[in-house]
């Protein structure tokens, strides 16, 4: 993201308590986080390399179906 607009908080005597960001950033910043705890664990490591690496997949139809909804 380019020139982010982030508005700063501050208390009474000009302490910076907190931010304010895009919600775009926030949705970054979060996917970003989960994908760093998720490669903490070896196999799901390994699930996502797979997952990414797959090339074939199945109707979205029959995912339902397979899962009863």
């Amino acid at each position: 993201m380019s020139q982010v607009a982030i508005q700063y908080i501050s208390d009474e005597n000009g302490n910076i308590t907190g931010v304010i960001v895009p919600i775009d950033l926030w949705c970054e910043i979060e996917s970003e986080k989960e994908t760093a705890y998720l490669l903490k664990s070896e196999v799901m490591k390994r699930r996502i390399l797979e997952a990414k690496g797959r090339q074939a997949g199945i109707p979205f139809e029959v995912a339902c179906e397979k899962l009863g909804i």
